[in-house]
């Protein structure tokens, strides 16, 4: 059980325009919309309100289409009436899954590697992140996250299945543009990719997960969210 909002702003509106060039303003623009749900300084609310997101942006119609999805009710009172195109729209979703069930998907994803740290690095040192910038690494960043039937919910080397198979040949990738924040978060730079195609359900339990969770990294920055219908 989740809820989906679609809110609509002008693109021109200072609010909504700032919010597309600074990665952290849009960030906090979607959980300002979950006021009280958690205590002042709980480590990660969004992950406990399964708050993810996305957004397109129609340079022509100067609209900003943001979906907010969570696992307790939205309060978007609290933004600029001048900054909405529309009323935002909310829905409920309460949907079973079974195994061999299609559905056309589209996602916005963070595609990327860890490198393993140099050598005589201390221990415990994190490699680093290394954004994929190629379609084809892109389809194989994916292909790893999903779950042929028969398949464990996890792999191996500890990667995340998302309770789904699909046909590579007919997926369809586009690389979008970076999205970044200036001082103080000057070395915030998400890469981002698009993916759209059909997914065959083989994991029900392990699909709700990847829905109500997202995949991969920065959900907090508009990536992870899996639209599906």
């Amino acid at each position: 059980m989740a809820t989906q909002t679609l809110l609509t702003l002008e693109a021109r509106h200072p609010f909504a325009a700032k919010s597309l060039v600074d990665a952290q303003d849009m960030h906090r623009t979607v959980m300002s919309g979950f006021p009280g749900w958690v205590d002042d300084g709980s480590p990660d609310p969004r992950a406990q309100m399964s708050v993810l997101s996305t957004w397109t942006v129609d340079l022509r119609q100067a609209r900003l289409s943001l979906v907010v999805q969570s696992s307790v009710p939205a309060d978007w009172t609290g933004l600029p009436s001048a900054a909405l195109a529309e009323a935002p729209h909310t829905l409920t979703l309460d949907r079973t899954f079974r195994p061999g069930d299609r559905v056309d998907f589209r996602t916005i994803v963070n595609p990327v590697r860890t490198l393993p740290p140099p050598p005589g690095s201390p221990p415990k040192t994190r490699g680093a992140r290394v954004p994929h910038t190629r379609p084809e690494h892109v389809k194989r960043w994916f292909a790893r996250r999903l779950q042929p039937l028969g398949r464990p919910p996890t792999a191996q080397d500890g990667v995340v299945r998302i309770g789904a198979d699909t046909d590579l040949e007919r997926l369809a990738v586009r690389m979008l543009p970076r999205v970044s924040s200036p001082a103080p978060h000057k070395g915030l730079r998400i890469a981002r990719a698009e993916l759209k195609g059909t997914l065959t359900v083989t994991d029900p339990t392990a699909f709700v997960a990847a829905l109500t969770r997202g995949i991969g990294h920065a959900r907090a920055y508009s990536c992870g969210l899996l639209l599906v219908r």
